[in-house]
């Protein structure tokens, strides 16, 4: 079974533009794939109808299946989408928390699709759940921000509580929109390292849309390459060379490849480091 497969998708905006053609691709679990392409090329997209979040043509052959269940076909996302996407993380570009709300209860919020409704509006939670929010905090490094206010983070905090919140959803599968696109170098690498280190340890299937094709090609061994909607490549991400993408691109090649490699820039990416137990006494409520 596939972790993510997708057949047929094409999605066609309001006014005429054609963002996604025929895509197929199919997915393994535990894969940590990247996603790659020029602005507009449609990596936000397809990302975003994976989670349901954006229904296809309506009437066409579209169908996207989540470890065997089906999100969305021909144009219609599935009743039980609510359920499905309890397996599907999503981190965004611009962090998506509630910025005053503590950092805690943001991470929380991957609980909430477990949870009876009237917990989730009167922020009930058990001590399970906020044991379980602690460790994804711990295991992103920042536990000892748990009960500030989201807006006193740094982009990269926010980022890895982003990354903590899909840790206590329990995703099988992470979607990764651009994380790093905002971010400085120290803070990308880290978000980054989280990623492979959720790949890696959890068994965690991690799709990643980036703009550095040097960072694709440190952290996922496979890339799949969007050029206006279509699928151009899918393969090696080791294989994709400059000429190989100014081939692929032509002049929109320039884009990416001016992108420098500021991950690189400090050093060599380094392999997650085990796990470690956290040391200090947790930090408590004011």
């Amino acid at each position: 079974m596939h972790a993510i497969r997708i057949h047929a998708l094409d999605k066609t905006f309001g006014n005429g533009r054609k963002a996604l053609h025929g895509i197929d691709l199919a997915i393994a679990p535990g894969e940590m794939v990247a996603l790659i392409g020029a602005s507009g090329s449609g990596k936000s997209t397809l990302l975003r109808h994976v989670a349901g979040l954006m229904p296809a043509d309506h009437g066409s052959a579209s169908r996207i299946e989540v470890h065997g269940e089906c999100v969305q076909s021909g144009g219609r996302i599935a009743r039980d989408v609510r359920r499905l996407r309890g397996g599907v993380g999503f981190v965004f570009q611009q962090f998506n928390l509630v910025e005053r709300l503590p950092v805690v209860v943001n991470v929380l919020a991957g609980a909430l699709h477990r949870l009876p409704l009237w917990r989730g509006v009167l922020r009930s939670f058990g001590t399970g759940e906020m044991a379980r929010a602690l460790e994804a905090l711990r295991r992103v490094g920042i536990a000892e921000c748990c009960w500030q206010r989201a807006s006193t983070l740094s982009g990269g905090q926010q980022q890895r509580a982003a990354i903590a919140r899909a840790m206590v959803q329990g995703a099988r599968v992470v979607l990764a929109d651009e994380p790093i696109a905002s971010l400085d170098p120290e803070s990308s690498r880290r978000v980054m390292d989280m990623l492979a280190r959720i790949n890696q340890e959890d068994g965690v299937t991690v799709v990643v849309s980036l703009h550095q094709v040097n960072v694709a090609m440190k952290y996922c061994a496979r890339t799949v390459a969007l050029h206006q909607g279509r699928v151009v490549y899918d393969g090696p991400s080791a294989a994709l060379t400059p000429a190989l993408l100014r081939e692929l691109y032509g002049a929109e090649a320039d884009e990416i490849l001016s992108l420098g490699d500021h991950i690189g820039a400090l050093q060599e990416p380094r392999r997650p480091e085990p796990l470690r137990p956290w040391a200090q006494p947790l930090p408590q409520a004011a």
